[in-house]
């Protein structure tokens, strides 16, 4: 297809045909996610399963790829389909309008995707996932925390189990050992310390979302950083795809 001509002369026609045969889990579509999820429809993956189990907000509107002014409202994973779709029609796409967690993982890999995307915020979700990944032998690429970060050069991508100076790699490394995992966990981090402080929900401005508020606290957040985040998880995804 002239669609993914140039991919085809960069990669190979062999590396372009794993992708459109793959199946990739994206798990949270966030302002990781949505760059992740794009980035990968563009390369020419052929199925997706998206999952997530919000609706875009204003709020979202600052670094969420499929967060626009005619989506506001819409749950998330079917922003997210419409906006795939459109890229390249000929992609099947599944959705799940779902929080993901340890009670629902087996559901989420009933159809046993070829990897999963994690691009979820919530700590205990995440290890939780990255456990299920592990111990069912599913390929996984992971995100550490990009908000509160403003230096794309402090961006890398390495082992969780060998990242530095990432506080959220540090608990899930305490916390996967528990689990009797350390190692096998791609993922990307950032090397710089946070930037400013969470803002706490009874200290928002007026108006701001519901969500928002029955939040712990909130996390500022710059999209050239999630961006590059996505980018590089969809980058460590298309690698372990073309093997």
């Amino acid at each position: 297809m002239e669609q993914f001509l140039r991919t085809k002369l960069l990669f190979g026609e062999e590396k372009l045909k794993k992708l459109q045969k793959s199946k990739v889990a994206v798990i949270g579509l966030g302002a990781v996610g949505s760059f992740a999820a794009e980035a990968l429809a563009r390369s020419g993956v052929g199925r997706f399963l998206l999952i997530d189990s919000d609706t875009v907000q204003a709020t979202n509107l600052n670094r969420q790829l499929f967060a626009l002014h005619s989506t506001l409202g819409k749950l998330k994973t079917e922003a997210a389909k419409e906006r795939l779709s459109d890229i390249n029609p000929g992609c099947k796409i599944e959705t799940m309008h779902i929080f993901a967690d340890s009670d629902n993982l087996e559901k989420i890999f009933e159809s046993k995707p070829d990897i999963a995307v994690d691009a979820i915020d919530s700590f205990g979700s995440k290890a939780a996932l990255l456990e299920y990944c592990v111990k069912n032998s599913i390929p996984v690429v992971s995100s550490m925390g990009a908000a509160l970060k403003t230096d794309p050069s402090k961006i890398q991508t390495a082992d969780l189990f060998e990242t530095h100076y990432c506080r959220l790699a540090e608990r899930l490394r305490g916390e996967l050992k528990k689990r009797g995992i350390d190692r096998g966990i791609p993922c990307v981090f950032s090397m710089q310390p946070p930037q400013a402080k969470p803002v706490y929900p009874e200290n928002l401005p007026e108006g701001t979302e519901k969500f928002e508020r029955n939040s712990t606290k909130i996390l500022g957040s710059y999209n050239v950083i999630t961006g590059i985040f996505g980018l590089l998880l969809a980058d460590l995804a298309i690698k372990k795809l073309t093997l």
